[in-house]
């Protein structure tokens, strides 16, 4: 299965793509979306961009499922409705391309990645180094993404036999069909 993992930030981005074979990872790309060269001001344009290059990530590379971050309250409110802006240009993008769509905590991340939620982002990126054998260290925004696919790779699967077990195919937190959530 091709997994895109997605870390979301309006300023930057991050994207991982791996397969997962079984318990085999390995890697396939990773990068950011930038628009740190649009105006501040300019949160329409920045929206497209992201929009846009999630769209071209995903025509690229041709994932089955993506793993997106789940974003929480910041201190600034106004820099968490900015970056909750940027999170929906993301998963928009994703579900026009009829992606099943998967949600996940920072937190869940790095218990997943490194084994413990407080970890630092040069623990994930080593950590993500060793488990897809990359030759050198992915960036900060790279790597969580990254982090995000290997912890749907594992986290998914599990999910999937509880679904499957208990008659339920919910995986995201907000489903919806028709315009009404179940």
């Amino acid at each position: 299965m091709r997994i895109l993992g997605i870390d979301p930030g309006l300023g930057t981005t991050g994207f991982g793509v791996i397969d997962a074979q079984g318990q085999a990872l390995s890697y396939v790309a990773s990068g950011t979306i930038k628009t740190t060269h649009l105006e501040l001001g300019n949160l329409p344009a920045r929206l497209k961009v992201l929009f846009d290059g999630i769209h071209e990530v995903v025509a690229r590379y041709q994932p089955e499922e993506a793993a997106v971050e789940i974003v929480f309250v910041n201190v600034n409110p106004q820099s968490t409705l900015l970056l909750g802006q940027a999170r929906g240009a993301c998963l928009t993008a994703l579900a026009t391309r009829d992606l099943v769509i998967a949600e996940y905590t920072a937190l869940q991340m790095k218990k997943a990645v490194v084994g413990h939620g407080r970890a630092a982002k040069t623990q994930v990126q080593d950590m993500v180094q060793r488990l897809l054998k990359l030759p050198g260290l992915p960036g900060t925004d790279a790597a969580d993404a990254l982090g995000l696919a290997i912890t749907h790779a594992h986290a998914g699967q599990a999910m999937a036999r509880l679904a499957a077990a208990s008659g339920s195919l919910r995986r995201a937190s907000g489903m919806y069909k028709d315009g009404r959530s179940h």
